[in-house]
């Protein structure tokens, strides 16, 4: 188990009713940790039509975690 900060925008901070909060987990990817997530908050959306970013810098979803991380999660953004 790690211990990192998952941070949420727009939509994910509303769902999550929450911008950031403490997170143990055995996940070792990102794509596994927003399944934790997404299962405990109710995000609908595909990590297809996301963006996640560890640390400020963005990231694939296959990219590992680290105790200590700071992970960022951006739903899909509408406009035109």
């Amino acid at each position: 188990m790690i211990e990192l900060q998952a941070e949420y925008f727009a939509a994910f901070r509303e769902q999550a009713g929450c911008s950031s909060e403490p997170v143990r987990t055995a996940a070792g990817t990102v794509a596994e940790l927003y399944a934790e997530i997404a299962a405990k908050h109710g995000f609908l959306d595909s990590m297809t039509r996301c963006k996640v970013a560890i640390n400020d810098e963005l990231v694939e979803w296959e990219s590992p975690l680290a105790a200590g991380d700071k992970v960022l999660f951006f739903p899909p953004v509408a406009g035109g």
